[in-house]
């Protein structure tokens, strides 16, 4: 008699355990449901974030930008990326800036900076005797992005105005020889054109 309710106390515990365990189980399962559910919210709003900025953003000209922020060429001054017809865009969404690329016009591909400088002198002195637009290629010497996706979106929108232009049939960038700046242009479309001493150059094709 005894041995037969030890049996059935030791049973009964067990059964216990068992539904313990699978409610815990349940639990344990609803809670990983919960939180995947969340964060797929959490992607779906980031996502929905995303393609609104991107929607609503706009390429603008700048008069001016905070040269500190410029990863690549921080020691070239406004005054240099003003004079000679040289450009600064920016990508503007909400009046905020979300990246900027700067530009300079010529008529041949500068291998450095000094060639940059050299060559936007020429096509712009050549461009006020012709009272012609200024050069015929688009050189991208510096490009940053303050905001996810704004490198990208401002080649595109960059992109999209010069092949509208009337006098400019090449997008040329004058990038520094790093893997960071090779990926960022290939990535975006762009193919390799040579490789130099102290930079490198990728080509937009218009």
């Amino acid at each position: 008699m005894l041995k037969s309710k030890m049996v059935e106390v030791v049973l009964f515990i067990f059964i216990l355990k068992i539904n313990w365990k699978i409610n815990n189980f349940n639990k344990l399962k609803n809670i990983k449901r919960k939180l995947k559910i969340l964060k797929n919210r959490k992607i779906k709003k980031k996502l929905n974030n995303f393609f609104d900025w991107v929607k609503g953003a706009e390429l603008v000209e700048l008069k001016s930008c905070d040269v500190k922020e410029d990863p690549v060429r921080p020691e070239l001054d406004v005054v240099f990326r003003r004079s000679y017809g040289r450009k600064i865009f920016g990508v503007k969404y909400q009046k905020e800036i979300c990246a900027i690329m700067c530009f300079g016009f010529t008529n041949k591909i500068p291998t450095t900076v000094k060639e940059l400088d050299l060559m936007t002198r020429d096509a712009y002195l050549k461009s006020a005797h012709r009272d012609q637009n200024i050069g015929q290629i688009a050189i991208a010497y510096t490009i940053w992005s303050k905001k996810k996706g704004g490198g990208k979106l401002i080649v595109k929108e960059v992109f999209k105005m010069i092949k509208k232009s009337n006098h400019l049939s090449r997008l040329i960038t004058l990038s520094p020889l790093t893997d960071m700046a090779r990926n960022f242009h290939l990535n975006n479309g762009a193919t390799e054109l040579q490789v130099n001493e102290e930079t490198q150059n990728f080509e937009y094709k218009i």
